[in-house]
């Protein structure tokens, strides 16, 4: 019996965008492992980059708030899009996000436990919500940024209501310039973060396993082309170098013109406004990453329900 079933090769397919024939062999290689079968398929050249968190299905949405010099984003899951367009669950995520703002910290239990301004609290509200609406949701993260000076702009990429949606950014820019050039810098920076996908500010702020991850395919890759072990030992190195550089904000090519490295964007504004600019920090929460979605046959379900 395989080690893995139809739905593994549909996911590894999504994810990789490989043949049908060579992810089932990747899976079979790998005894079903679907993110082991990825890298074995990228090692071989047979994929791209996994594009980690864009096919997620959780649903539900993010929401984003900014006071002063402080921002925070929040994820609140539901089960179904429906439970995302019903204004009761938007107003409550628009009511959590402003509590989450109000907070010191990114304590998401702390924030369960937080008064909720109907009464009650957050946790209280979530599970009459779940009674009301009838579908299971689960607050599930929050992230804040602060800067002593300057400003935090939020972004929300198609936005369903105003400050919610299904990708946040929020971006921290520390500087003593006139807040409007602020602003309309932070709105260009948001929009490329929620295009290209930063994983780090730089890279020295990347997971140790993601580049140990990066290294390993790499080192596959390099030991396929027969070359000798010190030529291989610079073509790693060179392609966790170029991961590092792809996937570090401040390395990233601005994605309106695709060949300035954010950093120099940053020092430009700076210049153009008199006063140094320091990208402090930034958030970027896409509804969903990490989260595996269960899928069914609806179709099925109905007539499983049609014949019992």
């Amino acid at each position: 019996m395989a080690a893995y079933t139809a739905a593994d090769v549909k996911a590894l397919r999504e994810k990789t965008g490989a043949g049908m024939m060579d992810c089932k062999k990747a899976l079979a290689d790998t005894n079903g492992d679907v993110e082991a079968a990825v890298d074995a398929l990228r090692a071989k050249g047979l994929a791209a980059a996994q594009k980690k968190s864009s096919r997620t299905a959780a649903e539900g949405l993010i929401g984003v708030a900014v006071t002063g010099t402080r921002g925070v984003a929040v994820e609140v899951n539901s089960e179904t899009d429906f439970v995302a367009k019903n204004e009761q669950f938007q107003d409550f995520v628009r009511k959590v996000t402003d509590a989450a703002l109000a907070q010191s910290g990114d304590d998401i239990e702390g924030l369960k436990n937080a008064a909720y301004p109907d009464g009650g609290t957050i946790a209280d509200k979530l599970t009459s919500n779940v009674a009301t609406i009838g579908e299971n949701q689960q607050l599930r993260r929050m992230k804040s940024v602060t800067v002593s000076q300057g400003v935090v702009v939020p972004y929300i990429h198609n936005a369903v209501a105003p400050n919610l949606g299904k990708i946040g950014v929020l971006v921290a820019l520390e500087s003593q310039a006139d807040h409007a050039a602020l602003e309309a810098l932070g709105k260009q920076l948001a929009m490329h973060i929620a295009a290209a996908f930063p994983q780090a500010l730089n890279a020295d702020g990347l997971d140790p396993e993601l580049l140990e991850r990066e290294r390993r395919i790499a080192a596959d890759k390099a030991a396929e082309s027969g070359k000798p072990q010190d030529v291989q030992d610079k073509m790693v190195d060179g392609a966790v170098k170029k991961f590092a550089k792809e996937n570090a904000l401040l390395s990233q090519l601005f994605v309106m013109d695709n060949k300035t490295p954010i950093s120099d964007v940053v020092a430009k504004a700076g210049k153009d406004a008199g006063h140094d600019i320091v990208l402090k920090d930034y958030v970027r929460f896409q509804l969903g990453e990490g989260i595996e979605k269960e899928e069914s046959d609806f179709a099925a379900e109905v007539a499983a329900t049609l014949k019992g």
